[in-house]
């Protein structure tokens, strides 16, 4: 099933190079661009994409506000939703999260997180930049549970490997890497990490790192 995914960024180079990017893969396919976040509401209420790839800093409505109309707490029908943007600020990813974002990326992320980022927000789950996901478990660091939930079988030698790599804010390729496997077995395994430790995505797979003191 091809992935329809709207563009919103106000700087046509910035569009057009992500929707080369996207449209270069087979299951993806750009259905719509918007040069503001006013019309990106819009046109994701006509269109109704699968995901929307969201800058922040946009005229006549942010990225943020666009989200929360999009995808906000109350929204019956929501849209999945990614921002991207250039700027690194906290600020910023709590705001997108919680405006109901399902993925946070820098636009230097590179085409391979773009395209994992948009496959994981229409399958229903999140990823967020490895740099900002390990940002985001600092700010939680003193929040750790004082017993953290036990995954439901226990985790094999190499689970422990990938585990503690996405907690370092491993993207796969850079763990497919180090661990000298392939990519598709690295995937393998943080599906099989998701189900054992019942996190929805890899942030939550590194939070409960922390919580558990392997990281």
């Amino acid at each position: 099933m091809t992935i329809r995914v709207l563009v919103a960024d106000d700087q046509d180079i910035v569009r057009a190079g992500l929707r080369m990017i996207l449209n270069a893969q087979p299951d993806v396919e750009v259905v719509a661009e918007a040069r503001d976040g006013a019309q990106a509401v819009i046109l994701a209420r006509e269109v109704r994409p699968d995901v929307c790839l969201l800058d922040i800093r946009m005229p006549e409505l942010d990225g943020i506000e666009a989200t929360r109309r999009l995808a906000g707490p109350g929204v019956p029908d929501p849209v999945a939703v990614v921002v991207i943007t250039t700027f690194d600020l906290d600020e910023y990813v709590h705001s997108a999260l919680r405006a109901g974002a399902r993925g946070f990326l820098l636009k230097d992320a590179g085409p391979e997180l773009l395209v994992q980022a948009v496959r994981a927000a229409a399958d229903g789950q999140a990823l967020i930049a490895p740099a900002v996901t390990v940002r985001l478990l600092a700010a939680f660091a003193d929040r750790r549970p004082a017993t953290p939930a036990q995954p439901v079988d226990p985790l094999t030698p190499r689970e422990e490997d990938i585990l503690v790599r996405v907690a370092r804010g491993r993207t796969n390729a850079e763990i497919a890497d180090e661990l000298h496997v392939s990519v598709s077995t690295v995937k393998s395994h943080l599906s099989s990490l998701m189900t054992k430790l019942g996190a929805r995505n890899r942030v939550e797979i590194a939070m409960w790192a922390y919580d558990t003191r392997r990281a």
